[in-house]
């Protein structure tokens, strides 16, 4: 397969090379893109060199996918152009999640809506794949009525910077350029911009992403999305108010079944999912699973994955392997 990988030099750009090689994906020839700053500079993918190259030669190349993680605005512009050239865009960024004539994909959740007339494919908010990749079995069990989620999100989901301004926080400087004040010994109720609703729009996202991506409006969810001083992966408190009653065994046994998901749940030796477990993993991690007794037919449980990779870079290539394996990409 011809490979472009647009934002090949950021953090999710680069962990999509990472999984492209641990997945012994067929790349037969890849096609960095980034910044025209970047133009000639090299990336290394299996052991060989490439060098960066400007959007319009990437497309001159006539790649039959392309990989994006170069944010909205570039998505925007860019999309359009490799998918006139007959090319497979899988974004990572916010640009067409909610545009209707846009796929919005978790390959285990619904993958199969993927036909060969997308050209431009969604890959979903960090938080929104972990959750879903959870909340999709047992949706198809007992029917999902209301979700109330609350986040701990690391600050590898912001980028480079805010990791460099973690570190730099932890060593002593007072300074705060990313985030609105300091992340180190803090947590921040605020992720993304505030939307009119008093709502964020990482909030938002999850609401909204929830009901496509499920297809089915009905779902009521409700978020508070929180920025954690952590690095490896995001965490999330989850209450499930299901339409039919439940027994906790038979859930555990669901998800232990489910394609994308590992159980551990064990209280009694303190063993439960934590960033430090998910970390360069691309599962997604469940435990703390439990009756809410404040409310019939409601279980809450604490999910975590790796949100470079599940929750970005591992999501987007299953979707080109899932376009490889069911030939949904012309040769």
């Amino acid at each position: 397969m011809r490979i472009a990988l647009v934002g090949a030099t950021g953090l999710v750009g680069s962990t999509m090379l990472q999984i492209l090689e641990e997945r012994n994906f067929p790349v037969s020839e890849l096609y960095p893109v980034a910044s025209a700053k970047s133009v000639g500079q090299l990336v290394t993918f299996k052991g060989k060199q490439y060098p960066i190259l400007s959007y319009k030669d990437a497309i001159a190349k006539k790649p039959q996918i392309a990989l994006f993680s170069a944010g909205g605005s570039v998505s925007l512009e860019l999309a359009p152009l490799f998918a006139a050239a007959g090319c497979k865009v899988i974004d990572n960024s916010s640009a067409w999640r909610m545009d209707p004539t846009k796929k919005l994909v978790i390959p285990e959740v619904n993958g199969s809506a993927l036909t060969q007339e997308d050209y431009i494919i969604a890959n979903p908010n960090c938080s929104t794949i972990q959750m879903l990749v959870v909340l999709q079995p047992l949706h198809q069990k007992y029917g999902i009525k209301r979700v109330v989620v609350s986040t701990y999100q690391s600050v590898t989901g912001t980028g480079q910077k805010a990791v460099k301004e973690l570190l730099q926080q932890r060593n002593g400087t007072t300074q705060h350029e990313v985030y609105p004040h300091t992340i180190d010994l803090n947590i921040l109720p605020h992720i993304d911009v505030f939307q009119d609703n008093g709502y964020t729009k990482e909030e938002m996202k999850m609401v909204q992403e929830t009901c496509k991506i499920m297809g089915d409006d009905s779902i009521k969810v409700t978020a508070t999305t929180v920025r954690v001083p952590v690095m490896g992966g995001h965490s999330e408190s989850v209450n499930i108010e299901f339409s039919k009653e439940f027994e906790e065994q038979e859930v555990r046994s669901i998800l232990q079944q489910s394609p994308g998901i590992i159980v551990i749940d064990n209280p009694a030796n303190n063993e439960y999912p934590m960033p430090l477990l998910a970390a360069g993993k691309d599962e997604v991690f469940v435990g703390r699973i439990r009756r809410d007794y404040s409310q019939e037919r409601t279980m809450n449980c604490w999910i975590v994955a790796d949100n470079l990779r599940k929750g970005a870079a591992t999501n987007a290539v299953q979707i080109a392997e899932y376009l490889l394996q069911h030939q949904l990409i012309s040769a």
